[in-house]
């Protein structure tokens, strides 16, 4: 018997591996299917709790809300678009108010490394000198004419996908019940799992950003930056990407404020601890307490699945390596041959789940809540 079952373990990780390697091949090939759909659905998991409040405790139709938060959600999207383009366009107009900094300080970096700096040429002349910084400007160039061409595809079509999604979340456990009719009591158990973590990832994520953003902002604007909507904005993005978008927004903004207050240092400092406290403060102290176990996943897997998702999908995988990471370790507690993978996954703690039973009464326990946890 135990030969058979080594066998049969045997043979579904094989079937797991091959399984894997044309997953990721697909995924890759077919990126531009995929992603939509991927978003679609994430974007769903965030705001579901919202439609599910608004027919509980407004009485409002699922049909109606699902379609009320769709529209929320393009209206948020359609203004911080606006912002971004709106900070954008601020800095190239009033570029040539830095123009005389950004010189002397390419100057000073030429004086201890030599870059072949000519005075006689402007800086963007000097740079474009460089034949490996051309070659990266042209390949950045061609990626973003090609993705602003269908960026309002993608957008149109990913909420639409979403306002399909959340009316089809109302009929999700039937439709679970009918296709799994011995094992639907388990995969409604995982979806309801996997909707609660991406769902608490997604509200806690965009808290701590929001924060962050709001904080860089007033920061950067009593410090007397230019353009403080534009950092604020920068910072509030990059925090969705766990450790580098961090570091993305903190060498950004401070490589500013020593354009526009060079030679002057001391705003300069200011900005580096200001930006450097922030995310310390709300990365690694705020928001692991308000997330308490949180998502039980170790931080090397985080940097690892921000590498390989980051290579099946670029820097959009690099935003949705969290989210997905998530759902595979939870699919992989409810798998028998997977729970190692499970644990590896994840940082070594187990999480008891609580429900609170019906007509139980505030502030007791049950027998069963004190012994059901997650493996």
């Amino acid at each position: 018997m135990s030969e058979k079952n080594d066998f049969t373990k045997q043979s579904f990780f094989i079937l797991l591996f091959i399984g894997i390697v044309v997953g990721v091949f697909v995924m890759k090939t077919l990126s531009h299917i995929i992603l939509p759909v991927i978003f679609a659905v994430i974007l769903g998991f965030a705001f579901l709790p919202v439609v599910e409040k608004m027919q509980k405790k407004l009485h409002c139709p699922w049909v109606l809300g699902s379609v009320l938060v769709t529209l929320l959600a393009v209206i948020i999207m359609v203004l911080m678009s606006s912002l971004l383009v709106t900070g954008l366009s601020s800095i190239l107009s009033n570029y040539s108010r830095y123009e005389t900094r950004l010189q002397t300080i390419f100057a000073a970096f030429d004086s201890i490394f030599d870059f072949g700096f000519d005075e006689g040429k402007s800086f963007f002349e000097n740079i474009w000198g460089f034949q490996k910084i051309r070659a990266v400007v042209q390949k950045v160039a061609i990626a973003l004419s090609s993705g602003l061409v269908n960026s309002g595809k993608s957008i149109l079509t990913v909420f639409l996908l979403m306002a399909f999604f959340l009316l089809e979340m109302k009929l999700s456990k039937k439709k679970i019940k009918l296709a799994f009719t011995d094992k639907s009591k388990q995969v409604i158990i995982i979806s309801e799992h996997v909707k609660r973590e991406v769902s608490h990832f997604l509200s806690i994520k965009f808290l701590a950003s929001l924060g962050t953003g709001v904080i860089v902002f007033c920061s950067t604007f009593l410090i007397g930056m230019d353009f403080p909507v534009v950092w604020g904005f920068l910072a509030f993005c990059m925090n969705f990407i766990p450790i580098f978008g961090s570091i993305i927004s903190c060498i950004a903004t401070i490589v500013f404020a020593l354009v526009q207050f060079y030679p002057s240092i001391w705003q300069v400092i200011l900005v580096a601890i200001l930006m450097l406290s922030v995310n310390m403060f709300i990365g690694n102290i705020l928001e692991p307490k308000i997330e308490g176990e949180g998502l039980g996943i170790s931080p090397f897997v985080i940097l690892i699945s921000l590498s390989i998702w980051g290579y099946i999908w670029g820097f959009l995988g690099m935003l949705l390596a969290v989210p997905m990471t998530v759902m595979i370790k939870i699919i992989c507690e409810k798998i028998e041959y997977l729970k190692p993978v499970a644990a590896i996954i994840g940082n070594g703690t187990a999480r008891t789940v609580k429900r609170k039973k019906p007509f139980q009464k505030k502030g007791t326990v049950s027998k069963t809540e004190k012994s059901e946890s997650v493996e």
